[in-house]
């Protein structure tokens, strides 16, 4: 008999990709240029030449033997190393090798860690808005997620209902900064509240409690800004990375869990992780794909992309009436709805070949989502359509 939960699933397919895939499917009838598709998180930059060059160069030189041999369960320790001491430089930290486990993404980071630090019936805490996968990322280790309350104002945490939620049953919790959804990027005084809350609380209830903290947006950040590493305020942290944002490798599903050097049982959670990896079937990313971004740690792609596109779409919501709050990074900006069902919003605007992605997914009803990783020309072509549809669909607004 096939296995019921998993067909149950076949029911509840992820908005965003559902969207994708109409986009996509209009695409073809009218041609893709023609639909604002700002459904999915797909980078619209190329990945950096280093990164090129450095496959290439692997694939040309090194022993086939060696590239493309079984690596060990915790992954390749040369390319443990190398992130240790990429991260150590630009954060300050003191990792090293035994710190770092390397994943397909990171969404395989947040696998890892969520059952590392978790057990069946553990209650994870995270805030809205928050991505739509964590649900199933969280349900897959029977642990239970609890969403807090967004903080409208300015998306920052809401720190009244994060207290009252955060009792005893809680042992991780899960933040997202820079933010999928909002764009936004907790400050400094956010990051260190939440650990002072984390620290207190443990103390109260006698027990550990983790912070699993996702960050795949790291490095696109506006305005000059700078992105507090957690790691760096809270102990018992564990940093979850991808590579497909800041170098563009989305398919190639590489990414990190970076385990805080001062956290509890900080000297066993990678090898722990290894005997995740036996359960799960996870058996370590490629090995040439290790390999290769170990040479390229301190690259990105040519972000600046993101915020030219920011800047054009946040001006235009403003000027068209909508309330949004300026992201801070990543690249994706979440507009208030011009009506209390942002579904119902969403759906007319694919009228005119608009493609968003409504709120209630995310934890927050009556906004809307546009992921702007598209060309710059695409984004000030979509303009007029936007104010279009706005001016006929709510004329009285």
């Amino acid at each position: 008999m096939i296995n019921e939960k998993y067909k149950a699933m076949l029911g509840g397919k992820s908005i965003i990709r559902e969207l994708s895939e109409y986009a996509t499917a209009r695409g073809n009838e009218i041609g893709y240029e023609n639909v604002f598709d700002y459904s999915l998180g797909n980078p619209s930059v190329p990945c950096t030449k280093g990164y090129t060059d450095a496959v290439i160069s692997l694939h040309q030189e090194m022993n086939p033997m060696a590239l493309h041999g079984y690596s060990p369960s915790t992954t390749i320790p040369s390319v443990r190393q190398a992130v240790a001491e990429s991260l150590n430089r630009r954060f300050g930290m003191d990792y090293s090798m035994e710190h770092i486990f390397m994943t397909t993404g990171a969404a395989g980071a947040l696998a890892h860690a969520l059952r590392a630090v978790t057990q069946p019936g553990d209650v994870v805490l995270t805030f809205a808005p928050f991505f739509p996968e964590y649900t199933p990322y969280v349900e897959g280790t029977q642990a239970n997620l609890r969403v807090v309350p967004a903080n409208v104002e300015d998306f920052q945490i809401n720190f009244s209902a994060f207290e009252k939620m955060l009792d005893e049953n809680v042992m991780a919790v899960l933040i997202n900064t820079p933010n999928n959804p909002s764009g936004i990027v907790y400050s400094e005084e956010t990051i260190k509240k939440l650990a002072e809350v984390l620290e207190r609380k443990q103390k109260e209830y006698g027990h550990d409690i983790f912070l699993i903290s996702d960050e795949p947006y790291r490095e696109i950040l506006f305005d000059g800004r700078k992105a507090p590493y957690p790691s760096k305020y809270y102990s018992n942290t564990l940093s979850c990375y991808s590579f497909s944002k800041s170098l563009s490798l989305p398919g190639e599903r590489i990414g990190y869990v970076a385990v805080n050097p001062k956290a509890v049982d900080a000297d066993i959670l990678v090898a722990m992780m290894a005997q995740i990896s036996r359960g799960t079937g996870h058996n370590c990313p490629s090995s040439s794909i290790q390999l290769a971004v170990a040479e390229v740690l301190d690259e990105t792609s040519d972000l600046s992309v993101y915020e030219t596109n920011m800047n054009l779409l946040y001006d235009a919501l403003v000027e068209l009436g909508f309330e949004v709050v300026r992201p801070g990074g990543t690249f994706y900006i979440f507009p208030k709805a011009l009506e209390a069902d942002a579904n119902a919003f969403c759906m007319k605007a694919k009228k005119y070949d608009l493609i968003l992605v409504p709120s209630d997914n995310f934890g927050v009803t009556g906004y809307f989502r546009m992921a702007y990783c598209i060309d710059t020309e695409k984004v000030k072509r979509s303009i007029p359509v936007l104010k279009k549809f706005v001016e006929t669909e709510y004329p009285n607004r």
